[in-house]
C-alpha cells in the first residue's frame, strides 16, 4: 500500500508539470493586474474546472476498470504485470522523444475569455477534457490503482488528492500573484521563468528514465514473459 502512495505521489508531481496549466493561470494573472482586478475568481474558476473533469474521469475509469476485471475474472499474474511494465516503459520513452508542442506563452483564446469567470470555468472543463485520457502518468497511475486487488477502502480520496496534487502549480503561480511585496513579486516572476524554462525537459528525462528502469526490469524477468 505504502508503495502505491509513493507511486501515485510520484506521478502526480509528474503531472503538475503542466506549462499550458501554468500558461493560462499567468495570463489570467497579467491581464487581471492590467484591470486592477483580482486574479482569484477567474483563475479558481478556470483551475476548478479542470480539477473537476479530471477528477470525475479517474473516478470513473477506476470503477470502469475494476468493474471489467471482476466480470471477465482478470488475474494480475507475473506475465500480465511484466508485459504491463514494457508496454508502460515503451510508452514513456515514446512520450519524452515526442516533438514538443508547448509554449510558454498563454493560448491567443485566452486573451478573449479570460475577463469573464465563468467562461474560464468552461475553458477548464474542455481543457480537462482534453488532458485526462491523454496525460500519460495520470492513466499510469489510474491502472495502478486498479490493479490493487483489493482496491483501497479509500480510493476516491487518492484519486481526489492526485488531481489536487497535479494542480499545485498553478495553484502556487496564483497565490504567490496574490502577495503584494516586492519580495514575492520577484519569487513569483522567477518561479514562472523557471519552470516554462525548465520545466519541460525535466519530465522528458524522468520518462526517459523511468521507461529504462521498467524495460530493464521486464529484462531482468524475462522469463516470466512466456
Amino acid at each position: 500500500m505504502l508503495s502505491l502512495l509513493l507511486a501515485v505521489l510520484f506521478f502526480a508531481f509528474l503531472d503538475s508539470l503542466d506549462v499550458l496549466l501554468v500558461g493560462v493561470t499567468t495570463a489570467v494573472v497579467y491581464d487581471s493586474r492590467l484591470g486592477r482586478r483580482s486574479p482569484v475568481p477567474g483563475g479558481l474558476s478556470f483551475i476548478a474546472g479542470v480539477f473537476a473533469v479530471t477528477t470525475a474521469f479517474g473516478l470513473c475509469a477506476v470503477l470502469g476498470l475494476n468493474f471489467l476485471t471482476t466480470l471477465i475474472d482478470f488475474r494480475v499474474t507475473p506475465a500480465v504485470r511484466y508485459w504491463g511494465e514494457l508496454g508502460i516503459g515503451v510508452a514513456l520513452i515514446m512520450a519524452a522523444c515526442l516533438p514538443s508542442t508547448t509554449r510558454s506563452a498563454a493560448p491567443a483564446w485566452t486573451v478573449t475569455i479570460r475577463r469573464r469567470p465563468w467562461v474560464l470555468g468552461l475553458a477548464g472543463i474542455a481543457i480537462g477534457l482534453g488532458k485526462a485520457p491523454t496525460a500519460v502518468p495520470y492513466l499510469a497511475a489510474l491502472a495502478m490503482l486498479s490493479a490493487h486487488d483489493p482496491l483501497p477502502p479509500l480510493w476516491p480520496l487518492i484519486v481526489i488528492a492526485y488531481c489536487a496534487l497535479a494542480l499545485l502549480l498553478p495553484l502556487l503561480v496564483l497565490g504567490l500573484a496574490t502577495r503584494r511585496t516586492a519580495r514575492a513579486q520577484r519569487f513569483y516572476r522567477r518561479a514562472v521563468r523557471a519552470f516554462t524554462r525548465y520545466g519541460p525537459p525535466s519530465v522528458r528525462i524522468v520518462f526517459i528514465v523511468l521507461g529504462v528502469a521498467l524495460i530493464l526490469d521486464t529484462a531482468l524477468h524475462y522469463q516470466h514473459l512466456t
